[in-house]
């Protein structure tokens, strides 16, 4: 993909959005469609934010730039020209990088990149707000992240052990009110394979250049990670872990649909999103999340039931 032009200086006032430009920034080599919508995420915000000072007006106008830019590089991709298979594209990988952050620290497996990869998956679900509202399951997704991030930078931070998996969040403690104070002392880059431990004197500080994501590093741990072609590798291929496939259920073989159901336009809206769901998870060869979306819109579809 070729190089976008770079933007100004962050105005302050958009301070609240330069984690989601640098997440887009992360993902314009890795996944571009990510990047795209992050971009649009933070377009949107600012505009909410301040679209009158000058140097707003003037950084906002060099990211609508970058966004068109992308556009036409993405030409007629599915999840930039439909809405419905962007927000598939989009809350699938935010998921991805949240259960593979969720599966390290249940293992008791606490890094700098786990911690990203939790904060990350907080950006991003930010970011599936530009096709609506969020579901319940993604507001909690969020908050939880965004907590274990800071709660396991802190912990390390200080020389103590975290607690591995959901254990201390409280309902009533303002994880969302505090992004900023958790964003901010939150590592911009993972760390290397060969590091080891943890050295918070040598988070770099924060700016828009410069930043990788190592590959593999948002995989879950069933996912092959992607071995870059310059590290020379020709032997000891990582493969997947074989899956754990959901069983079909039998009854959605003998299901017909019944001449009195009657679809509303609301079924077939998220028949098609299962379906949206599943062709992206296959993207990621998940197979089980594939058949349990598929089941769901069969379902839906033959007996107007979820």
């Amino acid at each position: 993909m070729a190089a976008l032009a770079s933007l100004p200086p962050l105005p302050p006032q958009f301070k609240s959005i330069q984690h989601h430009l640098r997440t887009a920034q992360e993902h314009d080599k890795r996944d571009p469609v990510v990047a795209y919508y992050c971009r649009l995420y933070a377009m949107q915000t600012g505009m909410k934010i301040d679209s009158k000072t000058p140097e707003c007006r003037k950084f906002l106008s060099k990211l609508m730039d970058q966004l068109e830019a992308l556009k036409k590089q993405l030409g007629d991709n599915e999840a930039i020209t439909q809405e419905i298979v962007g927000s598939a594209h989009l809350e699938n990988y935010a998921l991805k990088m949240f259960l593979y952050a969720d599966n390290e620290d249940r293992a008791g497996r606490f890094h700098k990149n786990m911690i990203k990869s939790f904060y990350t998956a907080s950006l991003l679900i930010d970011v599936i707000t530009v096709f609506g509202e969020l579901t319940d399951e993604n507001v909690k997704h969020r908050k939880y992240a965004r907590w274990k991030a800071t709660y396991i930078h802190n912990c390390l931070k200080n020389g103590e052990t975290p607690q591995a998996g959901p254990v201390g969040i409280e309902e009533d403690n303002d994880v969302e009110g505090n992004e900023d104070a958790g964003a901010t002392s939150l590592p911009t880059q993972p760390p290397q394979p060969s590091s080891s431990g943890y050295d918070p004197s040598n988070m770099p500080s924060s700016g828009f250049t410069g930043i990788q994501i190592p590959p593999g590093a948002h995989a879950p741990a069933n996912t092959p990670a992607e071995v870059p072609h310059s590290t020379g590798v020709t032997s000891n291929t990582i493969q997947p872990t074989p899956q754990t496939i959901s069983a079909i259920d039998p009854a959605l073989f003998n299901i017909v649909s019944q001449g009195d159901i009657r679809l509303t336009p609301e079924d077939f809206a998220r028949a098609q999103k299962y379906c949206k769901y599943a062709g992206s998870a296959l993207q990621y060869e998940d197979v089980s999340t594939a058949v349990q979306n598929l089941q769901k819109a069969l379902k839906l579809l033959t007996t107007g039931r979820e």
